[in-house]
């Protein structure tokens, strides 16, 4: 039997690389375009929320683009508008400008997870659902890795504009490829074989939700189980842009790390999440094989490890040295990551076959308006207070809080013909 949905969730794993190479790269490089362009902390905080503008609203566009015109499309156009955004960060000159390329920069980034998921859902079926999410997004945190030393170096090089049009190269380099592996369904793929397309038709048949082609996006927005997910999403990723935006920033102003430090030494909480993304994935479906229930999986997995990752992100925030904050957000990001397969999973699990890449979308807009309001409030926090002790603790308890809603609220969805 061949393997070729593998092959495909290789290349998401890499185009998911790139993605967070680009996005984290911009923190990186903060500590010296904002001193360049004179970025007060509240100004650099609205910078880095701005990205999220763009980004949730093409959340959802792009999940219902995916639906309409397929993954393959939706993904090809999201890397060429990123990259493309990706290099002109280099021209900026002040402020504005810059708020205006980030806006259109998460603008391309916006469709590709919630694609990512569409992609999946029609290559796998449920039982290896969670494992290939987990694969496919294994490179995430990988690019967040790759993006401390890959960017640091070529800043302190070339200088940190013309770093941003060097690693914009990479996603135009990754479009080729794609577009030569990648169909929108397996039976459109010359190289998969009768076995394999048989493996995936039948299993994907015996454990389908709900057969019906399309249900009303109104019907999701009543459901307690889709809004407790895209709570503790958010709860993720107010965490993960927190992480993303600032952290850098803390070790070199409370920490005094210089570039060339902070740049190797935050690649260590990107390696764990890179780990725990790996494991998460197999953790749901080996779960799932114990009890039976592949929902009980994901919340188990879920609660717990978003939890766990909220009490690591507050005890960063107490650190005492540079070396015991990197180790505490690293064990974060270990949890963090060890989650993130299950918000993706929850829905294969629960949302009608047509209705994944518009419910993904819905849900991964709303979980990405953590990523507006969460560097902005950092940034004046920092300001008010002068430290940045109270925004560990908030991003921590919002976490907690979107464990908790998953834990009381998430639960089967009731589908009927009449829907």
């Amino acid at each position: 039997m061949t393997k070729v949905r593998w092959y495909i969730v290789f290349f998401l794993s890499l185009g998911g690389a790139i993605n967070y190479l680009d996005r984290s790269a911009f923190a990186i490089a903060a500590p010296m375009f904002a001193k360049e362009l004179a970025l007060t902390p509240s100004q650099l905080g609205l910078v880095f929320s701005s990205f999220s503008i763009g980004y949730a609203v093409f959340n959802l566009a792009g999940g219902y683009a995916a639906d309409r015109w397929g993954p393959k499309l939706v993904l090809s156009v999201s890397m060429a508008c990123w990259s493309t955004f990706c290099a002109l960060i280099g021209v900026a000159t002040g402020f504005i400008s810059m708020v205006v390329i980030r806006i259109l920069f998460g603008a391309g980034e916006g469709p590709f997870s919630t694609t990512v998921n569409k992609m999946i859902n029609n290559w796998f079926p449920k039982r290896e659902v969670a494992s290939a999410i987990g694969m496919a997004t294994v490179g995430n945190p990988l690019g967040g890795a790759i993006a401390g030393p890959a960017v640091g170096m070529l800043a302190i090089t070339f200088g940190w504009r013309v770093s941003f049009f060097i690693i914009a190269l990479l996603g135009f380099v990754w479009l080729l490829g794609w577009r030569g592996i990648a169909t929108d369904k397996p039976q459109e793929h010359p190289m998969i074989d009768a076995d394999e397309l048989d493996y995936i038709r039948k299993y994907q048949s015996q454990d389908q939700v709900f057969a019906g082609a399309s249900l009303p996006l109104s019907f999701y927005l009543k459901q307690p189980t889709i809004l407790a997910t895209a709570f503790a999403f958010f709860g993720l990723n107010y965490i993960l842009f927190f992480f993303m935006s600032w952290f850098p920033s803390f070790l070199s102003s409370t920490q005094h790390l210089d570039l060339k430090e902070m740049s190797i030494v935050s690649t260590i909480p990107w390696l764990l999440g890179c780990l725990g993304m790996g494991l998460g994935g197999f953790l749901c479906d080996h779960i799932m094989r114990k009890t039976g229930k592949p929902l009980l999986s994901r919340k188990i997995v879920l609660v717990s490890c978003l939890g766990s990752a909220a009490v690591f992100v507050a005890l960063s925030g107490s650190a005492q040295s540079a070396a015991q904050a990197v180790v505490m957000m690293a064990c974060g990001l270990f949890f963090m990551y060890l989650s993130a397969t299950t918000y993706w999973a929850i829905l294969q699990d629960t949302v009608a076959q047509g209705n994944i890449g518009m419910v993904g979308g819905l849900v991964h807009a709303l979980a990405n308006i953590a990523g507006i309001l969460g560097p902005a409030i950092t940034g004046y926090l920092i300001e008010w207070t002068g430290s940045y002790h109270s925004a560990f603790f908030l991003a921590a308890g919002i976490a907690i809080g979107g464990a908790l809603s998953v834990a009381f609220f998430v639960k089967p969805l009731e589908f009927t013909t009449q829907e």
